[in-house]
């Protein structure tokens, strides 16, 4: 049998959500940057020796707290999940112990097994948000798919979903009527495939 993903993805509002991140290098980095770059007010800590400027520079920008040091259990304190950015192995697997005694969520990077959730390929045109994963594959067939994504996408998909809800808001009747007219109004959107005789 083939084998399937079988992640359940999630929306999550990461800024009202407490997220520590342990690393300053280019791993933390990275991670901190896709974060705020689909969750601009997402809140975070970061925890590391020490920090790349950029780094820094991203923290302040979102407002992200910059905590230096070596990572300590307190940090988990009050967090909904971690993710461990470090290029120390043992630092990175205590940081997932830690987390599972205090039943938090967490993604530990580069260790697939080590993780309760993946950052997958984000897709972001205003409101429309499609996220992509790989069940932790292939990172690049993520990108890949999410530039794919990008470009048959149109700009104007967040004009038609402001639309949509102001007419959704002014359909009479209950959750079933609704929903059958929002499928009917919505249906051109599918793209269906004509058989010829």
């Amino acid at each position: 049998m083939e084998e399937r993903n079988e992640l359940y993805p999630v929306f999550l509002k990461v800024n009202k959500l407490n997220i520590l991140v342990v690393g300053g290098g280019n791993v933390g980095h990275e991670k901190l940057h896709f974060l705020f770059k689909s969750s601009p007010n997402a809140n975070v800590e970061v925890v590391a020796k020490w920090f790349l400027p950029e780094t820094e520079e991203l923290a302040k920008k979102h407002g992200a707290k910059l905590t230096k040091g070596r990572y300590k259990r307190k940090y988990l304190k009050k967090k909904h999940f971690v993710i461990a950015a470090t290029n120390d192995s043992k630092l990175n697997k205590r940081v997932y112990r830690h987390a599972k005694k205090r039943y938090l969520l967490a993604n530990i990077a580069d260790t697939p097994e080590l993780c309760d959730f993946y950052m997958g390929g984000i897709v972001n045109k205003g409101h429309v948000k499609i996220a992509i994963s790989t069940n932790g594959k292939s990172p690049t067939t993520a990108k890949r798919l999410r530039q794919f994504f990008e470009e048959v996408i149109p700009e104007d998909v967040n004009r038609m979903v402001e639309n949509l809800n102001e007419y959704r808001k002014s359909i009479k009747g209950d959750f079933e009527a609704k929903v059958e007219q929002m499928n009917n109004i919505t249906e051109s959107l599918t793209v269906k495939k004509e058989q010829n005789d």
